[in-house]
């Protein structure tokens, strides 16, 4: 998307305390050349890692710290901080800051301008990996959310701490498209107000107490479709079979070992304007779980005899009532990845199939990367190698192309 041009926008830039402070100074910059007038505002912490005098300096505005500067309040200075700009980005929002906004403090200017404004307000989060997932840090994210507070999620990678994992300040190119989807117009939550549910991950079919019939699959394509709709604004239930992978923020998830929990578990998330059946439902199971564990004998192996497991994908699609405007498979094949894959829309009568090759070769199944067909009622596109991550964000951007 080319860059929005911002004149004659104005820009609140609130400056919360952490290392990634300075990245401020870059943004507010690159804000201004898109046209945008900036006004700062910066916390006791930030002002801990860079100076009033260096906003305002760039900005060419007076840099506000003081809640109770008698000039400002003279005129009410926190109340037309509040209400003069046409966007409040909060950058970094620390953990502390979110956590005033979402209990509705104002001890300081930063927190009392937030509660007291009428504007929309966009925070970019940056923290300790550890505090970011943090149940509290969820709970306040959830309010905030719940709120109309709009998010550019933190990345992961290497923290100014030496640890690694998420709470990383997302890259300033992120940020700025996200203030540019604002002012163009569009939404950066285009699916917000809809309802998604995904499968994802193997499922578990008991033999005995110790033995199961499973596959390879780790969930991880599954788990990342989920984490970029939550990003896109949707409210996403994710039924999760026994898998090590992290919950992505703003997901609800239900875990489930069997394929007749997994069943279960999405009829009781319904309804839902789609469904995405990303899971690796084991096909079939034993017709009768041993109740102890199954010992070698002399007398040869146990004859175990094996029945299918519901068809979750199917039973959906062929729904009479209350069918998903969009229901997604996906199919996990190692030859003829195309064909099949359209046999396998027709049948089951869903709507689109995401198809991939996994044979052993590819390192597809349990890997980072993915190499998809995806196909619809009348096209299909041959997606090029990529992350799985990457490709769970163009499959979020198809689908809400789709329900517009």
């Amino acid at each position: 998307m080319q860059p929005t041009d911002l004149t004659g926008k104005s820009i609140l830039l609130i400056i919360g305390g952490g290392v990634a402070a300075y990245k401020s100074l870059d943004l507010a910059r690159r804000l201004m050349e898109r046209g945008a007038s900036v006004k700062g505002i910066l916390t006791k912490g930030g002002a801990e890692f860079i100076t009033p005098l260096s906003v305002a300096s760039l900005t060419g505005h007076e840099c506000y710290m003081d809640l109770f500067s008698l000039k400002d309040e003279a005129e009410m200075g926190h109340i037309r901080l509040s209400r003069e700009a046409d966007l409040i980005l909060v950058c970094p929002a620390t953990a502390d800051l979110m956590a005033k906004m979402a209990h509705g403090l104002a001890g300081d200017l930063a927190s009392t301008v937030l509660l007291a404004t009428d504007k929309p307000v966009m925070v970019a989060p940056a923290m300790n990996a550890q505090m970011w997932v943090h149940p509290a840090t969820k709970r306040n994210v959830e309010t905030l959310k719940g709120d109309g507070i709009l998010f550019v999620d933190p990345g992961s990678g290497m923290l100014a701490c030496g640890e690694v994992g998420p709470g990383r300040l997302a890259e300033i190119p992120d940020i700025l498209s996200a203030v540019d989807d604002f002012f163009a117009g569009g939404s950066a939550y285009p699916l917000k107000g809809r309802k998604v549910i995904v499968t994802a991950g193997p499922t578990h079919e008991p033999i005995d107490p110790v033995r199961y019939i499973a596959n390879r699959s780790s969930g991880k394509q599954g788990f990342e479709i989920a984490g970029a709709l939550a990003r896109l604004g949707a409210d996403v239930v994710l039924v999760a079979g026994p898998t090590i992978e992290h919950t992505p923020d703003g997901v609800t998830r239900v875990d489930v070992e069997t394929a007749w929990q997994m069943q279960a578990a999405v009829r009781k998330a319904l309804p839902a304007d789609t469904v995405i059946c990303v899971a690796a439902v084991a096909d079939w199971r034993v017709d009768a779980e041993a109740e102890q564990k199954m010992k070698k004998t002399r007398d040869g192996l146990p004859n175990l005899t094996l029945v299918e497991n519901p068809d979750i994908l199917a039973g959906i699609s062929i729904m009479t009532t209350g069918r998903p405007e969009l229901v997604i498979g996906f199919a996990a094949e190692t030859e003829n990845v195309v064909e099949h894959a359209r046999a396998k829309r027709d049948r089951k009568k869903c709507d689109w199939i995401v198809a991939n090759d996994v044979s052993g070769a590819t390192g597809i199944m349990g890997g980072t990367e993915n190499q998809v067909y995806l196909i619809t009622e009348d096209s299909e596109e041959a997606w090029p190698r990529a992350g799985k991550d990457l490709v769970a964000a163009k499959l979020a951007d198809k689908i809400a192309e789709r329900l517009g």
